[in-house]
């Protein structure tokens, strides 16, 4: 790791065990200068690792713009690693031993549909696939997927940078599929998984062919969803 990483590292290290916290308390503490410090906390923003909210005033209103606090997202304090991985593979593995197949499957399906439920009116909402997709990479990235979308021929790649349940999906592939399953049925067209994090891609990548939505949508392989 380069010193400027390991800088970074040590500013979202303070922000993960005493955050929220101001840029000039974060330079304080680890004794560099505040111009340094916010260099590297527009980095954690802009990766998304990063977030900010008002500092509550104290005593009376004074003149300018409050304190601005910064704290880790989740995927930033997914950067320092912890159990809950280990944790959930074990805990569908159990699942898969006492209740089979089956039952993995529908969870898989059961947590996908959470996840994007919320989101659907303002993915159905809109009229062409290309906007439909655009709209769920912003709903993903709101769910810490790091999602956005580019043109790549006659359609849209939806690409997901960050996979929070890429640990468990490497051994319980029916996360995946259950995923591909539920943004076909959103998105209103067939849609072909290409890459994902969970096999060692570099991130989960999803074909949208630029049919008009409300075409009987089909599934990866061919066959129709409803």
């Amino acid at each position: 790791m380069t010193a400027e990483g390991r800088t970074r590292n040590e500013v979202a290290r303070l922000l993960l065990e005493q955050g929220p916290m101001t840029a000039v308390a974060v330079a304080e503490q680890l004794g560099i200068s505040p111009t340094a410090v916010r260099r590297h906390l527009d980095v954690l923003l802009a990766d998304a690792e990063a977030e900010t909210r008002e500092a509550p005033r104290r005593g009376p209103r004074g003149r300018g713009r409050p304190a601005k606090l910064f704290l880790l997202t989740e995927q930033g304090r997914a950067r320092f690693g912890h159990a809950y991985d280990d944790l959930a593979v074990a805990a569908v593995r159990f699942l898969a031993e006492h209740a089979g197949d089956d039952a993995v499957r529908a969870f898989a399906e059961s947590r996908v549909a959470a996840l994007v439920e919320p989101y659907r009116d303002s993915v159905t909402s809109e009229a062409a696939p290309a906007s439909r997709a655009e709209a769920l990479a912003t709903a993903l990235t709101r769910e810490g997927y790091a999602a956005s979308t580019r043109q790549v021929g006659a359609g849209e790649q939806l690409c997901q940078h960050h996979c929070p349940v890429a640990h468990v999906a490497a051994e319980f592939p029916q996360l995946c599929e259950a995923e591909t399953e539920a943004f076909a049925k959103l998105l209103g067209t067939h849609v072909q998984r290409l890459a994902t994090i969970a096999r060692g891609d570099a991130a989960c990548t999803t074909h949208v062919p630029a049919d008009k939505p409300g075409d009987e949508a089909r599934s990866p392989n061919g066959g129709t969803t409803a």
